[in-house]
């Protein structure tokens, strides 16, 4: 904590100033929101610039402000794999990109049902999955601001977790997603002007690149520092970042949304490459932090981002306070309203069944934003260690999602594909990760997951077709 009243004001002031400024913009892009479409995907008029922003604005969370830098201050450019790995998810995610576009898709389930068939069971638990990660990005990331701004502020974590999640609130009640990327547009914007700055200043902090040289050990600043993490790790972080990318329904609604199919590819592009940032920044930040004589333990290196803030003059701090909340406050809506998708579009009216009224969709959108973010909140305040076990379920997630959507979408003018066949894809998967699990392997359970999936799917098609139920593809998919 800062012992500095003035700082202590101009923190919370920044911080303060950033949520009203964005809660603004939300408010008025928020009046053109008068349909669930508008809602759920923004109308599918968001322009090239605004998907790009939004997309390198909700990735880049408490993750990259705490963890990420932890990770710079361990082992140096060693952050740079990890980053690649979420580079790499995103431009294998240009694979679907065109068709997901052309279909008018909403939520990740609509795909999966688009190409196995409608079926209630396959919603209900393709949502499921789809669910369970932002709403862990959203429980997760208020623990993180909680975590960082009472290390600066002394404030309790329950009250800023309680901050966070009215603050969440205000950018996505507005107009669901119009208002949350054209807000998320409005902080990408200033992230990366301020990532930037805090780059730059970090570097004069110590006399630039070489007084990193001077202080820090070889090892840590060296090209070579991008293995220091060890191999076993770097795989083990690709295995688990590159199919949560490909699963993750928070990417997938800026494709859904995006103005027209000629965008789509390029904003996927664009925003892989722009996840690099994020490890320069982090990289750099890491470093600086050793330069600057801060002694931490590996296992006490995410404490280095909050011990660093209290290094700065008053006027950074204020600054770097206003980027830390633009960061987490995008995360949190994008997050928030994802998992509203899910309980509307596909819980509410695929499985409850009928046409609803626009009114009432968009009524019922607003009550489950405040529903989920209360749950969230609660979550984080009276069950923080639950959150690592939720975080764990990404796990599940992923490798129950991944091949009926890839091995689905490149199968699915060749075979006949059904419900059956996405059941046992889809079980398999939360199957394979859960002996993965209890057996303690030390590679990625997702990994065991994905491998049962894929042998599940191809052996419901092997019985179908000896069944002969197996015939010609559906035409639709």
């Amino acid at each position: 904590m800062t012992d500095n009243p003035l700082t202590l004001t101009m923190i919370i002031g920044s911080a303060l100033v950033v949520l009203a400024a964005g809660a603004a913009i939300a408010f008025y892009v928020g009046r053109r929101a008068k349909t669930s479409d508008d809602w759920i995907v923004g109308g599918r008029s968001l322009p090239l610039r605004v998907v790009v922003f939004s997309q390198f604005a909700t990735a880049s969370g408490g993750g990259v402000l705490v963890a990420h830098v932890g990770i710079g201050y361990a082992w140096g450019w060693s952050v740079m794999a990890y980053e690649v790995a979420c580079m790499v998810g995103l431009l294998l995610l240009v694979v679907l990109a065109n068709w997901l576009r052309e279909q008018k898709f909403d939520t990740v389930p609509q795909v999966i049902s688009r190409l196995f068939g409608l079926d209630k069971r396959v919603v209900v638990i393709a949502a499921l999955c789809s669910i369970v990660v932002p709403f862990g990005w959203l429980a997760t990331q208020f623990v993180a601001f909680a975590q960082l701004f009472a290390q600066i502020t002394g404030i309790s974590i329950p009250v800023l977790i309680a901050v966070m999640a009215v603050a969440s609130l205000l950018f996505v009640l507005p107009g669901g997603l119009l208002s949350v990327a054209w807000s998320d547009y409005i902080f990408g914007v200033f992230m990366l002007i301020i990532t930037l700055f805090i780059v730059g200043y970090a570097l004069y902090m110590v006399g630039g690149w070489g007084g990193i040289t001077a202080s820090v050990p070889e090892r840590l600043w060296s090209p070579g520092s991008v293995t220091l993490v060890g191999w076993e790790t770097m795989v083990l972080w690709a295995f688990a970042i590159i199919p949560g990318t490909l699963t993750n329904q928070l990417y997938y609604q800026r494709v859904f949304a995006t103005k027209n199919v000629a965008m789509v590819r390029k904003s996927l592009v664009i925003s892989a490459f722009m996840t690099l940032i994020a490890g320069v920044y982090a990289g750099v930040l890491g470093l600086v932090i050793r330069a600057m004589g801060a002694d931490f333990s590996v296992a006490e290196r995410e404490q280095a981002a909050g011990w660093y803030i209290t290094q700065l003059p008053v006027w950074v701090a204020a600054v770097f306070a206003a980027f830390l909340v633009a960061t987490i406050v995008s995360t949190t809506s994008s997050a928030l309203h994802s998992v509203v998708t899910n309980l509307v579009r596909d819980l509410y009216q695929q499985v409850r069944g009928g046409v609803r009224p626009e009114r009432e969709l968009v009524r019922m959108s607003k009550l489950l934003t405040v529903a989920v973010t209360a749950a969230a909140a609660v979550l984080a305040i009276t069950f923080p260690t639950a959150l690592d076990w939720l975080v764990a379920t990404y796990a599940y997630s992923a490798a129950s999602l991944a091949v009926p959507l890839f091995v689905g979408f490149a199968l699915r003018s060749r075979v006949r594909l059904t419900p059956l066949i996405a059941l046992a894809a889809m079980g398999g998967g939360v199957i394979g990760s859960a002996v993965a699990q209890i057996a303690g392997t030390t590679v990625p359970y997702a990994v065991y997951g994905i491998a049962a999936s894929l042998g599940c799917m191809l052996a419901a098609i092997a019985i179908g077709r000896m069944s002969g139920r197996g015939g010609a593809p559906v035409p639709s998919a």
